[in-house]
């Protein structure tokens, strides 16, 4: 299993029709999940002094979700506003991030060399405010995913793809003709190795730079509890299955003669292990439907 750290946002998620609040955020949603699979997961963000941090720093003791690099201020937990409709969540943003946005989290030297670069993957976020800090991680040697959820455009896309390795989005609407043009452009033209996106019951698609794959969800005509979280449950299995057996693969080279296997070997597994990855992916997805809130762990108001 890979070591993975989620750096960035926390929220929670203010649900007005249960009146009920659930902890989450993209990174966050990323330690607790990746922790869910069996990875060695970590957790690194900005965290208030209110109520409503003790609901996130409780959640990720719980699940085993290591917290030790995360910095503390003097401000509010991020609140989203959660409103369901027939299981689809409209959100409101409350109080403009809280103070993951006041004060965003610094990756210093001293951190970066003796913390972040002891792991495989790192995930951040567009609700993380730590752009510029992503390329000095990535020419660390350390895999960065960067999640843009639906807030993404194509001027966005272009400015962060060459500081990351793999960039994730919400589809939305969009026909899959117009977002395959945009992976391809984000890889080809923007620089980053991978990309994917999601959209919903019309499945997912991934391009990296060789080819597109398109996987359609698991069992979507049957009702769903909640869609919270359901993009990042996606996008963490399907990550961290490509990367954990990705790094099998470099295993098995290592110290093997140059000639140990082909071009076309290698294609051939990557093929299978993105078609692997994108079912693991549906999978979690369709299990995180069926659980109120991103990763549960409500509490009543």
């Amino acid at each position: 299993m890979i070591k993975v750290l989620g750096i960035g946002d926390n929220v929670v998620d203010k649900n007005y029709t249960l009146q009920t609040i659930y902890p989450g955020g993209n990174s966050f949603n990323f330690a607790v999940f990746s922790s869910r699979l069996g990875h060695q997961a970590s957790y690194a963000g900005t965290i208030a002094n209110d109520l409503m941090a003790d609901i996130i720093m409780d959640t990720l003791a719980k699940e085993g979700v290591d917290t030790s690099k995360c910095q503390f201020e003097n401000g509010e937990t991020g609140i989203c506003g959660i409103h369901l409709n027939e299981g689809d969540r409209v959100i409101v943003d409350e109080n403009d991030a809280g103070a993951v946005k006041k004060f965003p989290f610094q990756i210093t030297e001293e951190l970066l060399n003796g913390y972040v670069k002891q792991f495989d993957l790192v995930h951040s976020s567009c609700y993380s405010y730590i752009e510029s800090q992503l390329k000095k991680v990535k020419d660390a040697g350390v895999k960065v995913l960067y999640d843009f959820s639906d807030e993404w455009t194509e001027e966005g896309l272009k400015k962060i793809c060459p500081d990351i390795n793999l960039i994730f989005f919400s589809g939305g609407d969009r026909s899959f003709d117009e977002l395959e043009k945009i992976l391809r452009k984000c890889v080809d033209e923007y620089g980053c190795e991978m990309a994917v996106t999601t959209a919903g019951i019309r499945g997912a698609l991934v391009y990296n730079g060789r080819k597109v794959y398109r996987k359609l969800p698991y069992n979507f005509k049957e009702p769903v509890i909640d869609t919270t979280g359901a993009g990042d449950s996606w996008i963490t299995a399907f990550v961290t299955t490509y990367y954990d057996n990705w790094k099998l693969w470099n295993h098995l080279h290592k110290g093997n003669p140059a000639h140990f296997t082909q071009k076309d070997n290698q294609e051939d597994f990557e093929d299978y292990l993105i078609e692997f990855s994108m079912c693991t992916g549906n999978l979690f997805a369709r299990r995180n439907c069926l659980e109120m809130g991103a990763v549960g762990n409500g509490v009543t108001f």
